[in-house]
């Protein structure tokens, strides 16, 4: 598995793509709102800049993207008059992902978007500042622009992606998980950690050559409360139930036993500690602001057919996000039953009387101090 060609959210608009299929991680977006706005506006003040390049990482497509960038620009237009500069300043927006993501979609949905945000903005005597938006394909965890040239970068649940599989993860060390299951070893999850802190602290270092003294960074990602790397909550149920259709499918005989504990899924959800520590460690960083909230992404559900209909709903979420590394490694033909049983097994564990876990989502404000 190579996450750079293999990775990407589903393509197009049909029933299982990413663009129809998101609502999780645009509730992620709108949560952090009031800090993305807070830096934006603390920023300019510190700054007074004439133009700003402002930067979303792991931007993916859909209307997620470019709800992020109607944030900023109604931040700006409301504080132009106020606390920021009366010229109009202009802004640079580039959208980042690697060379899979479907930039097409994105540019493609410009035109309107440029009209809904005049409407937007005329509506409340609003004038929106001049805005360019680019694309640029790549690694996060790579050097993506010169140095001392961005103002502000956004990622919103992109940086727990890890850049491969953990390193030194080979065979069946993980046998029958998909990820940091109940019975992974603990030098196996060790890997993931390890994995997690070399890609951040690579993910820091890039960002700070990049980025302009007192410029903001607004990192949000699926984390865990707990200390135990065992227990993401909600994150480690999900892939629990991923496991179990994976070894349902090889007992039916339509998964090799080898292809099925060689899968390890290249994500890890940190600690609050784990990322403060690793900020510390960076130096040229301060955390002005840091947040870690559940996130319930589950609706009241009574009887069975509201049960089956959260379970097929969290089917085609994860299939959105995950099709294309599990197509890479084990072909297409098995999608289809993989996510019918992931359902299933959803169904069942939302009807079970065992206590729900949530999502826990992280936000952090870090400001360049170099």
């Amino acid at each position: 598995m190579k996450i750079d060609r293999d990775f990407h959210m589903m393509k197009g608009d049909d029933e299982f793509s990413y663009a129809k299929n998101s609502r999780i991680q645009r509730r992620a977006i709108l949560a952090t709102r009031p800090m993305v706005e807070k830096a934006i506006r603390e920023m300019c003040i510190d700054l007074h800049p004439q133009s700003i390049v402002i930067v979303d990482l792991g931007c993916s497509f859909g209307a997620n993207t470019l709800l992020f960038v109607s944030e900023v620009i109604t931040t700006i237009c409301e504080n132009r008059n106020s606390a920021l500069e009366e010229s109009a300043m202009e802004v640079q927006f580039f959208l980042n992902d690697l060379p899979g993501n479907d930039f097409n979609q994105i540019f493609q949905s410009l035109e309107q978007f440029e009209q809904l945000t005049k409407q937007h903005c005329a509506c409340r005597g609003l004038q929106p500042p001049p805005y360019y938006v680019a694309a640029l394909a790549g690694s996060f965890y790579t050097r993506l622009f010169p140095s001392n040239t961005i103002h502000f970068f956004h990622s919103s649940m992109s940086v727990m992606w890890l850049s491969q599989v953990p390193e030194n993860l080979h065979g069946s060390m993980n046998e029958g998980n998909v990820h940091i299951g109940a019975t992974t070893p603990p030098m196996v999850a060790k890997l993931y950690q390890n994995q997690f802190e070399k890609d951040f602290m690579q993910f820091l270092r890039m960002r700070c050559r990049e980025i302009v003294h007192g410029g903001r960074m607004v990192l949000t990602v699926v984390g865990r409360k707990s200390k135990d790397v065992f227990d993401a909550g909600r994150t480690t149920t999900i892939f629990e139930l991923l496991s179990q259709g994976l070894r349902t499918l090889f007992a039916e005989g339509r998964v090799e036993k080898e292809k099925l504990d060689s899968f390890n899924i290249p994500i890890y959800c940190p600690s609050v500690d784990e990322l403060k520590q690793l900020v510390w460690q960076n130096n040229l960083l301060d955390i002005s602001d840091m947040d870690g909230n559940p996130m319930d992404d589950l609706e009241p559900t009574e009887g069975a057919a509201a049960a089956q209909a959260t379970g097929q709903s969290m089917s085609v979420t994860l299939r959105a996000v995950i099709e294309s590394l599990i197509a890479s490694h084990f072909g297409d033909s098995i999608l289809d039953e993989l996510f019918t049983v992931f359902a299933r097994n959803f169904t069942s564990y939302i009807e079970s009387e065992v206590e729900k876990s949530t999502i826990t989502v992280i936000t952090l404000y870090l400001q360049a101090n170099h």
